[in-house]
C-alpha cells in the first residue's frame, strides 16, 4: 500500500512539473533574452551571434541582447550561462573552444559541458585551412610533409595560443603525419598569419575569413582543409583525409546552448526559431559572407556531436601533453 501511495505521489509531482514547464513554455518568451558570447566584440562568434539574434528576435517576438563576456579563454562567459536560471532567458554562443577543447586542456575547469548545458542546435561549422607562405617550394600536402620530414625541428607553426582550437588541430595533424615542428602561440589567427606572410612561421591552420584574401592574392598557398568533406567555401582545396590521412576530420563550429534543466518545450521552441533563421535568405547570405557552413541540427544530434568532439580533443591533448596552467 505504501509503495502504491509513493508511486501515486511521484506521478502527481511529475505531472505537476510537466504542467509547470508547459505553462512556462506557452508564455515564452515574455521578456528579452540574453545571448552570452564568451569573447570580446568583433570576432567570428560575435558576428554570428549578432546575425542570428537579429533574425530570431524578429520571429520570436522579443529582443535578443548580445552580451560579450570575454576572458580566461572563454571560461568566464561560459560560466555566466552555467550559473543562470534554466528558464530560456540566458543562452550561450558555444564554440569548439569552450565546449569541446577547454575540458581537455584545463585541469580544473569549473563547468562540465555535458552536465551543465542543454544543446539547442549547432548553427555553423567550418574547416581550418592549412596554409603556407607561397614562397615555400611545395605545391601540395604530400610535398609539404616530405619537406618537413627531411628537416625535423626546423619548421614551426603559428596558432591562436596554447590549447586553442587550431593548436590542437595542428597537433593532431603533426601526429598523423609524423612531423616534429615547433609551436609558436599568438594572440589571434591574424597575428599568426601576419608572421606567416613575413616568413617567420612555416604553417598555420587558419579560418577561411582570415586566410582567403591572402590565398586569392597569391601570397599564401592552401594545401588542405581539415574537414572530412570538401568545404563549400573553398571547394577546390583538397581535404587532409584524401591527401594521405584517411579519416582525418577536425572542424570548428558554433552553436547555441542553454543552462541544463531548461524545459524541453523551451529548447524545442528555440531550436525551431533558430533553424528558421538559418534558412532565411538574408541571414544565410550574411553567414555565407563569414565563410560558414550552415547546420541547424537537432538538440539530440548536437549533444551527440559534442560528446564525440570532447573525446577527440581529449585524446589529442593527452597525447601531445597540452595543458593550460
Amino acid at each position: 500500500m505504501r509503495t502504491t501511495w509513493n508511486c501515486l505521489l511521484l506521478a502527481v509531482a511529475t505531472a505537476a512539473l510537466f504542467a509547470a514547464d508547459a505553462a512556462r513554455a506557452e508564455d515564452y518568451p515574455s521578456h528579452p533574452i540574453r545571448m552570452i558570447v564568451p569573447y570580446a566584440p568583433g570576432g567570428g562568434a560575435d558576428a554570428i551571434a549578432r546575425i542570428i539574434a537579429k533574425r530570431v528576435s524578429e520571429t520570436i517576438g522579443q529582443p535578443i541582447i548580445i552580451e560579450n563576456r570575454g576572458g580566461a579563454g572563454s571560461i568566464l562567459g561560459t560560466e555566466v550561462v552555467q550559473k543562470a536560471d534554466p528558464d530560456g532567458y540566458t543562452l550561450l554562443v558555444g564554440q569548439s573552444g569552450p565546449i569541446s577543447i577547454n575540458p581537455a586542456v584545463y585541469k580544473n575547469l569549473r563547468y562540465d559541458p555535458v552536465r551543465d548545458f542543454a544543446p539547442i542546435t549547432m548553427t555553423t561549422a567550418y574547416p581550418y585551412i592549412l596554409v603556407v607562405n607561397a614562397s615555400l617550394p611545395v605545391r601540395n600536402l604530400q610535398e609539404f610533409v616530405a619537406l618537413a620530414r627531411s628537416r625535423p625541428g626546423e619548421f614551426n607553426y603559428g596558432t591562436t595560443g596554447v590549447g586553442a582550437a587550431n593548436h590542437l588541430v595542428a597537433e593532431l595533424f603533426n601526429s598523423r603525419a609524423g612531423l616534429t615542428m615547433t609551436h609558436i602561440p599568438y594572440r589571434g589567427t591574424a597575428l599568426a598569419v601576419t608572421d606567416l606572410l613575413a616568413g617567420q612561421v612555416t604553417m598555420v591552420f587558419a579560418d577561411a575569413v582570415t586566410a582567403l584574401p591572402h590565398i586569392r592574392a597569391g601570397t599564401l598557398r592552401a594545401l588542405a582543409v581539415s574537414s572530412k568533406e570538401h568545404s563549400a567555401v573553398v571547394p577546390d582545396i583538397p581535404t587532409i583525409a584524401e591527401s594521405g590521412y584517411p579519416g582525418f576530420d577536425a572542424i570548428g563550429w558554433h552553436g547555441i546552448l542553454a543552462p541544463a534543466k531548461t524545459p524541453p518545450a523551451i529548447i524545442n521552441r528555440l531550436h525551431d526559431e533558430i533553424v528558421k533563421a538559418l534558412k532565411d535568405p538574408a541571414t544565410k547570405a550574411l553567414l555565407d559572407a563569414q565563410a560558414m557552413q550552415l547546420v541547424g541540427n537537432s538538440p539530440e544530434e548536437f549533444a551527440a556531436f559534442i560528446k564525440q568532439d570532447i573525446a577527440l580533443w581529449q585524446s589529442v591533448a593527452t597525447q601531445a601533453n597540452v595543458e593550460v596552467k
